[in-house]
């Protein structure tokens, strides 16, 4: 047998073996140092703050994003967490805001209502109630604090707005009474003909308009809402503001839940993975090369559907949660019509009236009225939401206001009904930062017409008296 010869000049010109566990180490290393030393940076920068609270979105967006827990009050395994509003399981209603919760931009009060100040169960003698459910549009989506004003964000709700218009007419009554209807009418024609052209009095008291709305509520929340959660703290008022989201939920949820919930019970290997998958993203997501990447060049912004829908899931296009066809449209009409008649029932049975208001929404602004603003028009908005967009939610808002006007016909004395969906076509002033959000003017505009419907309501005026002869 030959033996094979190897050739001596071979042996030293061969090319060593790469070690992978010595090239992974210097990579891992190598990033250790680059995190720490983009820390170290941040910091002398004055941006660790900043950072550490940054999730990839402008912080007025991650401040409103919905974060839920769980029962044990940990992070809903599997789901996003950057948000900063944080939202917990509730029986009756799907999920309600946490108790106690306070950022720059919103403050959350014991009972989990968009309030400074707790809210007793035990109402006080003097205490008028007001309590306005909805979804984001009603809660305040995107308003930030006005240092400027020494107004904080909670100050720049509609609610807000409505407590502090209607304490201000009380001021009105007391400081010019003349200017109002008095509780004794004229015996004469004539002067009884000219008292009651004056506008009616409102009770006195102390007015306290609660802010309940919850962001990415349907009326199938607000039924449950108002049904277990409201009718205990004894509402003189209920007003309803809603509509946008009732057209976007599938028809086979009867209400607004959390997102894939029944889709992890049903699939434990599935939420577990999607759990691993989330927490080595959120890991990633998590490090200071990667804040800093996104924070000072890429600067990414959230697509508009993620502005608009508190529970956008996957999807980019607001188009896609419309209904797709009549069927999908009769079926999500007809669940908000019987949802609504439910709310207006309980009212009626507990002798609160409602007032049941269509939200606006910008395509219901013509295109020649629509503003400018530095940052975005109302124009671009319309242009990105697409043309099948428009139509889709033009048909929609008008099935659904056919809906309210029916029920408002059925019950005159237990409901007041307002079709707020093309309100601003004259408003000369911005009034939406995406497809349903609103401006301080808008939020402004829509609070008057919330107060002229309030002072319109029987139940809180003071009704003028004849005199016996």
């Amino acid at each position: 047998m030959f033996k094979s010869y190897r050739n001596p000049y071979y042996n030293r010109r061969k090319r060593p073996s790469i070690s992978w566990w010595k090239l992974l180490l210097f990579v891992a290393l190598s990033l250790v140092l680059l995190e720490a030393l983009t820390r170290i940076t941040m910091g002398l920068l004055g941006y660790r703050s900043k950072l550490a609270n940054y999730a990839g979105a402008p912080e007025e967006f991650t401040a409103y994003t919905l974060n839920f827990l769980n029962l044990k009050g940990k992070t809903f395994g599997g789901l996003p967490d950057r948000g900063q509003l944080l939202a917990v399981p509730d029986f009756a209603t799907g999920y309600r805001l946490a108790g106690k919760q306070t950022s720059e931009f919103w403050q959350i009060n014991e009972q989990g209502f968009r309030d400074d100040e707790p809210l007793p169960l035990e109402k006080p003698a003097n205490e008028i109630r007001i309590f306005i459910l909805g979804d984001s549009t009603a809660f305040g989506q995107g308003i930030v604090a006005d240092p400027e004003k020494n107004l904080t964000a909670n100050q720049k709700t509609i609610a807000y707005k409505l407590q502090t218009r209607l304490q201000t007419r009380l001021e009105q009554q007391n400081r010019s009474p003349e200017k109002y209807r008095p509780s004794i009418l004229p015996v004469d024609s004539t002067g009884r003909v000219n008292t009651l052209r004056l506008p009616p009095k409102i009770r006195g008291g102390n007015y306290r308009v609660i802010n309940a709305a919850v962001p990415g509520y349907t009326s199938g929340n607000q039924l449950a809402q108002l049904a277990l959660e409201i009718l205990p703290y004894k509402p003189d008022v209920v007003i309803v503001l809603h509509g946008y989201s009732d057209l976007m939920l599938p028809q086979e949820q009867q209400a607004a839940e959390i997102p894939k919930q029944a889709e992890f019970l049903n699939n434990p290997p599935q939420h577990f993975w999607t759990y691993l998958s989330q927490s080595g993203w959120q890991f990633l997501t998590g490090t200071s090369i990667y804040k800093s990447l996104q924070y000072f060049v890429l600067k990414p912004e959230p697509s508009l559907a993620r502005e608009t829908l508190a529970i956008a899931g996957e999807s980019q296009s607001l188009e896609e949660h419309l209904p797709e066809n009549e069927t999908e449209l009769e079926f999500r009409v007809d669940r908000y019509r019987q949802n609504l008649k439910q709310m207006i029932q309980i009212g009626a049975g507990s002798n609160i009236p409602l007032i049941i208001a269509l939200q606006p929404e910008i395509t219901g602004i013509s295109p020649e009225k629509r503003q400018e603003k530095e940052d975005k028009t109302e124009n671009q908005i319309v242009q990105e939401l697409g043309s099948v967009y428009q139509q889709k939610i033009a048909t929609g808002f008008t099935r659904l206001g056919a809906v309210n006007e029916q029920l408002g016909k059925a019950f005159p004395k237990n409901a007041k009904v307002l079709n707020y969906y093309q309100l601003f076509d004259n408003l000369s002033a911005v009034a939406f930062i995406d497809a349903v959000h609103l401006t301080d003017a808008g939020n402004q505009a829509l609070s008057e017409r919330f107060y002229n419907a309030v002072t319109a309501l029987p139940d809180l005026q003071i009704i003028a008296q004849t005199p016996r002869r």
